[in-house]
């Protein structure tokens, strides 16, 4: 079959990554996936079409029943284009973190300061 469709429009409906979410630790029925929706059966069906075409989930017949399952190869491509993201935004994290333990040393250096200058009131001398 013939992809019309590529991982990232199908993973942009958020009615689709709950399907995703739900079937992605086991497979399910599609009545049971529909159970988890407040919309019709055919919108769900017409969501699971699309990742199927995708190649995200896969779609096995086991007598009566339809039973889908999660194909997290073919979600690759989507980990592989978030990564440059997530390098990112960790080497933005760990700077922040790095700022943050800075003025945090800078902090107690000054507390350091503060607590010698001030003047010892209980000396021998004023008893």
């Amino acid at each position: 079959m013939e992809t019309r469709r590529d991982v990232f429009q199908a993973i942009a409906d958020p009615t689709r990554r709950q399907i995703i979410n739900l079937i992605v630790h086991q497979s399910m029925n599609l009545n049971a996936i529909a159970d988890n929706f407040d919309v019709s059966r055919p919108a769900i069906s017409n969501h699971i079409k699309i990742l199927n075409e995708c190649g995200i989930i896969s779609i096995e017949q086991v007598g009566r029943e339809r039973y889908c399952k999660i194909e997290p190869a073919n979600l690759r491509v989507v980990a592989d284009w978030v990564e440059p993201f997530r390098a990112l935004w960790e080497q933005k994290l760990d700077s922040f973190e790095n700022y943050l333990n800075e003025l945090q040393s800078k902090q107690k250096k000054n507390e350091k300061a503060k607590r010698n200058k001030q003047p010892n009131i209980n000396t021998k001398k004023d008893l």
